[in-house]
């Protein structure tokens, strides 16, 4: 017969057991991210919530501006009716998007809200192309750089190769906001969901960055805010993603279908930043600073 202090010795070894083995496999995912932090040649960013971020009122403004635009050539849905007719519409080919990883487009949202609320419009009429130039319009005011951007990207700038990759639908509207951000000058390269056809985290877009940079994966970095699309993303793509949280933290506006802090990141060796002075102080990369 077993004595129950028998039992407690044994219960406590396997105890011990479980945590000793959990801090050696957290020691040892640390000394791999830093030793692959050794390799790298180039950091890849993603845009929105990690570079720059869209006040409050961003999404309400813009659908203010699609709709006018569109009373202005003659369509007139009610706003509320329209709001929830586009959005609807939004979330159901973003999940769609989300499944086999090809990118959607906002003129489709628009074509199939206006067909809803009984307009026979289709997605290639002209006067939905000039409402999505309206609605885009809105983010030139509405956006700025995540404080220490600039000097972040200037420091970087010159010792890695540096590329952004963003999901966004409309790559002309995308482009003209980093252009406004003054982001252009500091990227090697950048290439946006809506040009390439595909979104993240589809593996397609992260080896077109790689091959764009002139890198294997195990030399680049990417550094994002969407646990599914950047950080999962990268890491099935075999770059070392870097999960930056400053848009979480602050509770920053999130677009229609953005995924949720709900998704598991893939790897619990994942480095976690919220400010661009984190990012400094990884190996490799505190040098830059000091």
């Amino acid at each position: 017969m077993v004595s129950k202090g028998s039992l407690q010795i044994a219960h406590f070894l396997t105890f011990y057991e479980t945590i000793k083995t959990g801090i050696a496999h957290e020691i040892a995912g640390k000394w791999r991210f830093k030793d692959h932090m050794n390799q790298i040649k180039a950091i890849g960013f993603d845009l929105f919530n990690t570079l720059i971020t869209a006040e409050p009122g961003a999404l309400r403004d813009a659908l203010t501006r699609l709709t006018g635009s569109l009373a202005q050539m003659g369509l007139r849905p009610e706003y509320e009716q329209f709001k929830k007719a586009y959005r609807e519409a939004a979330l159901r080919f973003i999940k769609r998007a989300n499944e086999d990883g090809k990118e959607t487009h906002n003129r489709f949202w628009i074509s199939a809200a206006l067909q809803t609320l009984g307009y026979d419009i289709g997605p290639d009429d002209p006067r939905i192309s000039r409402a999505i130039d309206a609605y885009f319009s809105a983010f030139l005011d509405f956006c700025h750089p995540i404080p220490g951007t600039i000097e972040m990207l200037e420091t970087l700038k010159g010792v890695y190769r540096l590329g952004l990759l963003s999901n966004f639908t409309h790559a002309p509207a995308a482009v003209k906001i980093i252009d406004h951000m003054g982001l252009s000058p500091f990227f090697d390269v950048v290439l946006i969901s809506g040009q390439i056809g595909y979104r993240k985290p589809h593996a397609i877009v992260f080896r077109r960055l790689i091959e764009s940079l002139g890198v294997d994966g195990g030399e680049a970095l990417y550094v994002g805010d969407d646990p599914e699309a950047d950080i999962n993303g990268a890491l099935r793509a075999g770059l070392q993603p870097i999960w930056f949280t400053y848009a979480r933290d602050k509770k920053s506006l999130l677009p229609p279908g953005a995924v949720s802090d709900r998704v598991e990141i893939e790897d619990d060796n994942v480095p976690e930043i919220s400010t661009w002075e984190e990012l400094f102080s990884l190996q490799r990369l505190n040098h830059l600073t000091t």
